[in-house]
């Protein structure tokens, strides 16, 4: 009877993890199409920015949150600046996905309702690898990672920091919660390639938004038209400025 059960309990769990893992390539497949199927933006855009999401399962409770924050900083500067954005995200078992650069903030938001957060190591040596290799080919105006944990070498990020410094993309960085370790990692990313760090939680939406619009109008508008915004609205973005080279 023990025998019996254990054997249909394990066939239950097999069938359960083949569909879990059905289920995040249909999703992975999708999401490559629908990236495919979008039209890319201008070549000429003057600002291009790398926003790069961890999607591992602590992030789950707050992903749609960020989406929505995503997309109130690509509108608030589609009017003043041209501006692209390439949206990538790390999840699971080596899961890494980027876009085309896209410049309609309707393209990503569609894009970032395909991915859910799996379980998973943080990939981060891959977004500031891409950020070099996008750079390399035309200009990024700025890297955005938005993130809780760092599970990597941090001689590699910050080696790779120091080369997305010397190539002049800055990397700005918000960390969600107060994981000390990654921190420390996150303070010498942004420091060593030009750029800032911000902490915030779950009570400051409004706080992460400005930081995000700040960013986004730094990449298409350039330092001046940053610092008139935050004179204006966003003086919460005042330490990123204070961190700028």
């Amino acid at each position: 009877m023990n025998v019996l059960f254990n054997r249909k309990t394990s066939m239950h769990m097999k069938k359960d993890k083949d569909l879990t893992t059905l289920s995040s390539r249909k999703e992975l497949d999708e999401f490559i199409q629908l990236a495919n199927e979008l039209a890319p933006a201008n070549a000429n855009a003057q600002g291009r920015i790398l926003f790069a999401l961890d999607a591992t399962a602590s992030r789950q409770a707050t992903w749609d949150h960020a989406c929505h924050l995503q997309n109130q900083m690509f509108s608030a500067t589609s009017e003043v600046g041209n501006l692209a954005v390439m949206l990538c995200y790390f999840r699971g078992y080596q899961e890494f996905q980027h876009s085309k650069w896209l410049n309609q903030p309707v393209q990503l938001r569609q894009i970032m309702e395909k991915v859910s957060c799996a379980a998973g190591h943080t990939q981060i040596q891959k977004v500031l690898q891409l950020g070099i290799n996008e750079t390399r080919k035309q200009e990024v105006k700025a890297i955005i990672f938005i993130g809780d944990s760092q599970e990597e070498s941090t001689d590699k990020l910050t080696s790779l920091a120091g080369q997305l410094g010397l190539l002049k993309t800055p990397v700005f960085i918000f960390q969600e919660g107060a994981d000390c370790r990654a921190r420390q990692a996150f303070t010498a990313i942004a420091h060593l390639s030009g750029g800032a760090y911000h902490h915030f939680d779950h009570h400051s939406s409004e706080l992460l938004k400005q930081l995000l619009i700040a960013v986004a109008i730094y990449a298409s508008q350039g330092k001046p038209a940053f610092q008139r915004y935050i004179e204006n609205k966003g003086h919460a973005a005042k330490h990123l400025l204070e961190q700028l080279r």
